[in-house]
């Protein structure tokens, strides 16, 4: 049915059926890199309950942190749109970049030039070795789609997952409205 193939700047939306793995449940994941080597992306629908200023108190910013993924979770990570401020950028797909210059993203948020819809930070990454999101995918763990979306940093974090299998149809759409935890029903 779904015939994308994984490649940087697109997106992994979680299967039903690993309703089970906390990390990766009701995920969508951007992958920031896809190569032989391995793959890395950031789940970007699953906010933390930190804020910027609660992981770093010298910087006054009460954007949120997401939760990234499994893998180096005591490091912060940041995907943004804004490369001419933020320079050492390294782009993902269509105006999305991946890292820069930290000390000038103190500067620019001190300063209040970034706004929440420019930038997003990420406790952690998801990371996959060589063949193992190729293993996935054939185990249909994930749904890889490309990423249409003008501002992927504008969505809505509570209902991506479930309006990407309403997209899907069929099957998907009784997932879609399926309670997150089933035992709660």
């Amino acid at each position: 049915m779904f015939t994308t193939k994984p490649s940087k700047g697109t997106l992994l939306v979680a299967e039903p059926s690993i309703l089970n793995d906390t990390s990766f449940n009701r995920s969508v994941i951007l992958l920031s890199e896809h190569n032989n080597e391995g793959s890395i992306g950031f789940i970007i629908n699953k906010p933390s309950k930190y804020t910027l200023k609660d992981l770093i108190p010298e910087i006054e910013s009460d954007l949120i942190i997401y939760n990234g993924g499994p893998v180096s979770t005591e490091n912060l990570y940041f995907i943004h749109k804004v490369p001419e401020l933020i320079p050492d950028s390294i782009e993902i797909t269509n105006g999305i970049f991946w890292g820069g210059d930290f000390e000038k993203i103190q500067d620019l948020l001190e300063n209040q030039q970034l706004k929440k819809d420019d930038i997003r930070f990420f406790l952690g990454y998801s990371g996959w070795s060589k063949d193992q999101l190729q293993d996935e995918l054939e185990t249909t763990s994930w749904i890889v789609i490309e990423n249409n979306y003008q501002n992927i940093f504008d969505i809505s974090h509570q209902s991506f997952w479930k309006d990407q299998l309403m997209k899907f149809g069929g099957k998907y759409r009784i997932w879609a409205n399926a309670p997150e935890n089933p035992s709660l029903n």
